[in-house]
């Protein structure tokens, strides 16, 4: 499935930069805005997996597009040339998956935004198993974490397979991933 992103920054060539990377990469860049408030509507309307926005812009800012967003939100990547404490704490605080430092090179964007497209689709595959409590999704978050590392470390595997070997063992074995987590993690479970 294809990664459907907007892109929202008041620079067009910046603007132009992104989408020539992403398209390059796969991903379908389905609108760009050159200000905030055009930004908040795209997304809105286009209902991205992805939203790639500028921290300064005109209207609304990153951060207030990034609040104003309920919670069926697209993972949000501020964009910014500067790299300021407090800012990195007000776009957690507003839910931002991740904040890139312009400029930004190809070969450091590309892992950043598969990264935070795996840990959206690990989020939704955890919420889809199920669990009620914010409780009970934090534990099953941590153990399936820990059995990601062993498999990193003790089978080489990428993070993005070991979430996968974890999933696919849970579904076809019927069990819950946080049950085969703790298979790996006790070392009786492998790939």
């Amino acid at each position: 499935m294809t990664t459907r992103v907007v892109i929202a920054d008041d620079e067009a060539i910046i603007r132009l930069d992104l989408k020539e990377i992403l398209v390059e990469a796969g991903y379908e860049v389905v609108g760009e805005a050159g200000n905030g408030d055009d930004a908040l509507r795209l997304i809105r309307d286009q209902d991205p997996d992805l939203a790639l926005l500028d921290v300064k812009m005109p209207g609304m800012t990153g951060l207030e597009v990034a609040r104003a967003l309920d919670s069926s939100r697209p993972s949000v990547v501020l964009l910014t040339a500067f790299s300021q404490r407090d800012m990195i704490e007000e776009a957690r605080a507003a839910g931002v998956s991740a904040y890139l430092v312009k400029p930004f090179r190809r070969h450091e964007l590309l892992p950043a935004l598969r990264a935070v497209v795996e840990r959206a689709k690990e989020t939704q595959a955890l919420e889809d198993e199920g669990g009620s409590a914010a409780e009970d999704k934090l534990e099953t978050r941590r153990r399936v974490d820990a059995a990601k590392a062993v498999l990193i470390d003790e089978c080489g595997l990428e993070e993005h397979e070991a979430f996968a070997f974890i999933q696919k063992t849970a579904m076809t074995s019927r069990q819950r991933m946080r049950e085969v987590a703790d298979q790996v993690v006790a070392g009786t479970l492998r790939p």
